[in-house]
């Protein structure tokens, strides 16, 4: 298997990871900025204040993305599949 077969599926996988776990970790990353920000203007120093907004932030994330998030890893794994072919020589 020529190497530019290997960039290649390595490059479509990663573009296809950070399309699935781009929105999770962009919410993750704002709730958390927001409740440290909160955080130290209250001087409030609570573990669950910082647990309990991003879990509801990501499951609000998942109910709204994820079906796109399946549509996608499902177009992903079909095109996969019909490139194996070209894989194996």
């Amino acid at each position: 298997m020529p190497t530019d077969i290997y960039v290649a599926l390595a490059r479509d996988m990663f573009i296809a990871t950070l399309k699935l776990a781009g929105p999770l970790l962009l919410v993750a990353l704002v709730v958390g900025t927001l409740v440290s920000i909160l955080q130290a203007v209250t001087q409030v120093q609570e573990m669950t204040l910082t647990f309990v907004p991003k879990l509801i932030a990501m499951g609000l994330t998942v109910l709204l993305c994820g079906s796109w998030m399946l549509r996608s890893l499902a177009a992903f794994t079909i095109e996969l599949i019909a490139e194996i072919p070209r894989y194996v020589q």
